[in-house]
């Protein structure tokens, strides 16, 4: 834990007033606060909190962080725990407020299509209900037991981007909680809104820096009617990514849009045991394809085939049934478990143009291979977001050649005129970062945003930007 003379320790006095605010079996101060002291970065070492508390309700997380303020300790909001940034480490201690028992689904709104729901309802959850509903909640980050209100707070992203955007577009209001215990509603049920600033886009992504959001309204959509999956293999990735803007040219809009190099696809394969199909290419597309009625989805799959193989595609394969085409979503989705079992030290969230997918990774393994570290790529080649691992030793020093290689990257991602978070934010893992592409003024501006929210800087501190300068 950070030590930092400006904030107060949790005394006995204030364990006793948080127990009378949310009760005795919610305030945690033993050895099961190490599932809070952590979330899944792989960079970032547990740190326990002072204590953690659960609140129920917004009218607790309001009292909550008045005393917090009132004494200057220093608060760490938490979801479900499975961002990658270290945003819910709680560096400085204090205490850790978990949303996790505030996970009720209020309303789904058929006629306005929308759904309200609290901040530690769990994707999963949402998902059956809307369903059940008729509706569609079409964002999708990868890991289905996040929480809303987490996903609101680091705007998560995720495979559907290229079709339905990223949380913060599917977000039409919030209520917050500001760290004087103040509750904020901000936006609502309707479509367009042109009334004064727009805080709900400002607190979608502030990873906890800002506020507590406690309610998150949510756009929905009807469901999609056919579904197709193509998988398609080229002997080169500068072939599989010149590929995309011919798609897009066309009009076509896959809801995702993924690229995959062959050594990943091998990792896979080892750890589940099973076969990928044309494993032994180099490179390969992965997109999901929808439309009204089975021969419209046909239609548009032939035609991403067609511009495919003009561009150096080998094959375009299509799962012959539903449970095959979950097969390949499957290990999509399982590249990051794959990834850590085989020893990565980092993970790089770089976004570029997409035409410069292709050139940045060239480029970033490269750097690498100057270091003598591997690298694996993977991303989202419709919106550009790249993920890159360097693979782990066990040799002295090498994380630290590491770090210093991951600046060129970072750097390198910049210069193509891309940024170094497209999903999973800054946190405390890339905060350092942040200066590569924002100047000393937009820094500043954003400095005084925090300090207008949050004056004794108790909201998750030490996290997005570095405010030690701040004086309490």
């Amino acid at each position: 834990m950070r030590e930092n003379s400006r904030y107060s320790r949790v005394t006995d006095e204030v364990l006793a007033r948080l127990v009378g605010i949310v009760g005795e079996k919610n305030v945690l101060t033993g050895d099961d606060r190490y599932d809070y002291s952590r979330d899944e970065t792989l960079v970032v070492k547990p740190v326990f909190p002072e204590v953690v508390v659960r609140p129920e309700a917004t009218g607790s997380v309001a009292k909550i962080l008045k005393l917090a303020n009132r004494m200057c300790i220093p608060v760490t909001p938490r979801g479900g725990g499975t961002g990658l940034s270290g945003g819910a480490v709680p560096i400085y201690g204090g205490i850790v407020l978990s949303l996790e028992r505030m996970n009720r689904i209020l309303e789904i709104d058929r006629e306005n299509f929308v759904a309200v729901v609290e901040a530690g309802v769990v994707l999963s959850d949402l998902y059956q209900a809307v369903e059940a509903s008729g509706l569609y909640y079409p964002i999708y980050p990868g890991e289905k037991s996040a929480t809303l209100g987490g996903n609101a707070a680091t705007n998560a992203g995720g495979m559907r981007a290229v079709k339905y955007g990223v949380t913060r577009n599917s977000v039409v209001g919030l209520e917050a909680v500001l760290p004087g215990g103040e509750v904020i509603q901000t936006g609502g049920k309707f479509v367009k809104c042109s009334t004064g600033y727009d805080l709900t886009q400002l607190l979608v992504g502030s990873e906890g820096t800002l506020a507590v959001i406690t309610r998150v309204i949510l756009r929905l959509v009807p469901p999609p009617g056919k579904r197709e999956i193509l998988f398609i293999p080229f002997h080169h990735l500068s072939d599989a990514i010149r590929s995309v803007p011919d798609i897009l040219r066309e009009g076509i809009l896959p809801v995702g849009l993924e690229f995959m190099e062959r050594d990943i696809i091998k990792m896979v394969e080892e750890y589940t045991g099973q076969e990928v199909p044309f494993h032994d290419y180099e490179a390969f597309l992965m997109m999901i394809v929808e439309a009204n009625s089975e021969d419209e989805v046909y239609r548009i799959a032939t035609h991403i085939g067609e511009l495919c193989l003009r561009n150096g595609a080998v094959d375009v394969f299509s799962p012959g049934s539903l449970r095959a085409g979950q097969h390949l979503l499957e290990v999509r989705e399982k590249f990051y478990s794959v990834i850590k079992h085989f020893g990565t030290l980092d993970l790089v969230d770089v976004v570029v143009p997409r035409s410069k997918i292709a050139e940045f990774i060239e480029k970033a393994k490269k750097i690498a291979s100057g270091y003598g570290i591997p690298l694996v790529a993977y991303g989202h080649a419709g919106d550009g977001n790249i993920h890159l691992h360097p693979m782990g030793r066990d040799e002295a020093g090498y994380e630290a050649k590491a770090k210093e290689m991951m600046v060129k990257i970072y750097k390198l991602g910049v210069s193509l005129g891309g940024t170094i978070s497209g999903e999973h934010g800054l946190g405390m893992a890339k905060m350092g970062y942040l200066p590569m592409v924002a100047g000393k003024p937009e820094v500043e501006l954003m400095k005084r945003i925090k300090r207008a929210f949050d004056p004794k800087n108790i909201m998750n501190p030490g996290k997005v930007l570095d405010m030690e300068e701040l004086q309490v």
